[in-house]
């Protein structure tokens, strides 16, 4: 399986798959008709190599078995058809990081166990007659039948049949996660086989194939060392110098989860060693350093103390504040932590009085109530909606919303940031007495003293998720009376599966019904997957695009570093699956990530018009989890996402709308949907 860090909601810029030039594919047929017409001869000619020493020598492998353990907490998020196969590594032989493996090759395998639990199990049957890229490969100058290279691997299926497609693929090349070989993450030598096992086939028993790495480490290069090989399967161990060369009749090939896709883990360390060992990672990992300016050093003599301390009292509400205060110190969206029990009281405690109001601020810089709780402490006291608010306990409205800090901190982006500042600043522990100066409309200024209730009516009023049920599907659509369609995306981290027939629905029931333009609404999808959010996006286009690359951490280069032969790359469907109308999308504050990445791929080529009231959330890194004391996961981001240019894109940003919907009096109180319709204006006009 390609394993790329996820662009979250959070999953992951990829260890694996590449894109060289190699040899041509020889035909199955041609590799059958020579496989007759040369095992007339086996054991009539001599091989004209030394032939290999093969251990358990029982006429080669039926079957194949083995475990497959992860520890990466975004494993099984999305999957809807698991997969273990015989990947063709036809595409590592010639390098060629664009290899499609073609169907006929993919022996796909039954998986034994739970896959939700780690690890399970798997079993393959091998076919009689295998197919796949046949590849010459001993090095002798002659042109000989060749060999097919097979190792087991893990994959997800989300488009199409049950056979893995090139999107399925993420573009081709060859597996450098949960696969039985071990693959190089280093920059010089990315994706390269530095261990593990594979299993090949000879159509005779005239073939040669590698002993071991040769002088240069590298497997397939002209200085291997070659042996002679028996006709049928082969199974192949690379960690032994010569190689292994096993032909048991059931080999177990366990599946790799790479250091890279890992799971870290801190947690049985106390709580200063803990947070040295996080302040090291994310010094060297954590994506945007340089943009947004921050400063390990001075982060370090801040906490370092309150952790030393924490850890010397074995103080645990000590520790969770400090990892709190911390974390939300970092301007990044991405980062986030599990809270503990006593965060999760004092969250409860800070916020749980409310005024019985919510407010918003205009374009114009007025603070206005937009919500009343029926029978709230604001509503009693004569508060009506509209009404502004000046001050609140005598200093300026603006003042205590700049100097909320929100529970759901860090932010991207200011107006995000904002937004949830207003939410906060009305909340307080229940029974406090708060002096609020207002006006209502038509009235006169007001001061007035409520005391907070248990309310948390106009908390959640002021959600970004508050249009959310909780039901929804991760693709939900419908034609709007005036003959626009309208499909809300609410999710790309729902099952692959589901999300994937749900946009082809889609997709057809527009196109049958001559739909002649499209609103999608990403206001409210969280994100997830960034490749699905890619190719979801490629329904829209005509032709492969390639949208930039992710930078990730290289530790033996002591940098940042972009694969060059790995863009994201998004892949249209066939023609009947694309649609070719008129698009607006919808977005704001609470689409974020792979929302993102979706949405700015709508921009490229003028593709769909952007509306909303405020740009996305502005996080765009691909993030990792891992493990902290107490039962905390922290996530963080480790990616850059750039564009051709090498420029980030989205982080600190957001995608911003080309209709920009004002925020006033008119629009927090239309009884509509104002950004919905000043989409379908923006669609109705020539």
């Amino acid at each position: 399986m390609s394993y790329r860090p996820l662009v979250f909601v959070v999953l992951i810029a990829s260890l694996l798959l590449s894109a060289c030039s190699g040899t041509t594919d020889q035909p199955t047929g041609e590799a059958e008709d020579t496989t007759q017409n040369q095992a007339d001869s086996v054991g009539e000619i001599e091989s004209q190599f030394e032939l290999a020493e093969i251990q358990n020598d029982e006429g080669g492998p039926v079957t194949i078995t083995g475990e497959v353990a992860y520890t990466n907490p975004f494993f099984t998020a999305g999957v809807g058809q698991p997969l273990v196969i015989l990947e063709d590594q036809a595409g590592f032989v010639d390098r060629d990081r664009g290899y499609i493996m073609p169907p006929e090759s993919q022996t796909i395998g039954q998986i034994t166990s739970d896959f939700y639990n780690s690890p399970f199990t798997y079993s393959i049957s091998l076919p009689i007659e295998p197919e796949g890229g046949v590849r010459d490969v001993d090095n002798d100058g002659e042109i000989d039948t060749g060999v097919l290279v097979f190792a087991p691997a893990y994959w997800t299926n989300a488009f199409g049949d049950p056979f893995l497609e090139r999107r399925d693929l993420h573009g081709g090349g060859w597996s450098g996660a949960y696969v039985s070989t071990k693959i190089s993450e280093e920059a010089a030598t990315e994706l390269e086989y530095i261990g593990g096992k594979i299993i090949i086939y000879a159509f005779d028993s005239q073939q040669g194939f590698p002993s071991g790495f040769g002088e240069d480490n590298m497997l397939f290069t002209e200085d291997d060392p070659i042996v002679g090989i028996p006709q049928g399967y082969t199974m192949v161990d690379m960690d032994s110098d010569p190689f292994i060369f096993d032909r048991s009749r059931e080999v177990v090939m366990d599946l790799l989860e790479p250091e890279g896709a890992a799971l870290d883990d801190f947690s049985d360390l106390n709580y200063l060693d803990a947070f040295d060992e996080m302040l090291a990672m994310m010094r060297e990992e954590y994506s945007f350093t340089e943009l947004k300016d921050i400063d390990w050093d001075a982060k370090e003599e801040e906490f370092r103390p309150r952790f030393a301390e924490a850890a010397s009292a074995n103080d645990g509400d000590a520790y969770s504040l400090a990892m709190r205060d911390f974390l939300w110190s970092i301007p990044d969206a991405h980062i986030g932590f599990s809270f503990t029990d006593s965060l999760v009281s004092r969250f409860f405690e800070e916020t749980g009085g409310g005024l019985g109001m919510a407010i918003r601020e205009t374009d114009a810089g007025t603070v206005i109530v937009n919500f009343l709780t029926p029978d709230g402490p604001a509503e009693l006291a004569g508060v009506e909606l509209g009404a502004e608010i000046t001050e609140l306990n005598g200093q300026p409205v603006g003042d205590i919303i700049s100097a909320a800090v929100p529970w759901s901190s860090p932010f991207s982006t200011q107006h995000a940031l904002r937004l949830q500042q207003l939410r906060y600043a009305v909340r307080f522990p229940l029974g406090t007495e708060v002096e609020v100066t207002y006006q209502n409309p038509d009235g006169a200024v007001q001061t007035i003293t409520l005391v907070t209730s248990e309310e948390r009516n106009s908390f959640d009023f002021s959600s970004f998720n508050a249009r959310l049920s909780g039901t929804e599907l991760p693709v939900e659509f419908q034609v709007l009376d005036g003959g626009i369609g309208y499909v809300a995306i609410y999710s790309f981290f729902d099952n692959e599966v589901l999300t994937v027939q749900l946009w082809e629905r889609m997709i057809q029931t527009m196109n049958t019904n001559n739909i002649p333009a499209l609103i999608i609404d990403m206001r409210t999808n969280g994100g997830g997957f960034g490749f699905l959010a890619d190719q979801m996006a490629a329904y829209f286009f005509t032709e492969e695009l390639e949208l930039g690359n992710t930078a990730l951490w290289d530790e033996s280069i002591g940098d940042f570093y972009v694969d060059p032969n790995t863009p994201d790359v998004f892949y249209p469907p066939r023609e009947e699956l694309r649609y070719s109308g008129q698009v607006a999308v919808l977005v704001g504050p609470s689409c974020s990530s792979a929302c993102e990445f979706f949405s700015n791929d709508m921009t490229l080529q003028d593709r769909a018009i952007i509306v909303g009231q405020y740009p996305t959330g502005g996080l765009a890194g691909s993030v990792k989890d891992f493990n902290m004391p107490d039962g905390i996961t922290v996530r963080f981001s480790i990616g850059r996402p750039l564009d051709l240019d090498g420029n980030i894109i989205i982080e600190g940003v957001g995608v911003v709308p080309d209709v920009v919907v004002p925020v006033t009096e008119e629009t927090l109180f239309s009884e509509g949907d104002p950004v919905l319709e000043a989409a379908i204006q923006a669609l109705l006009q020539p």
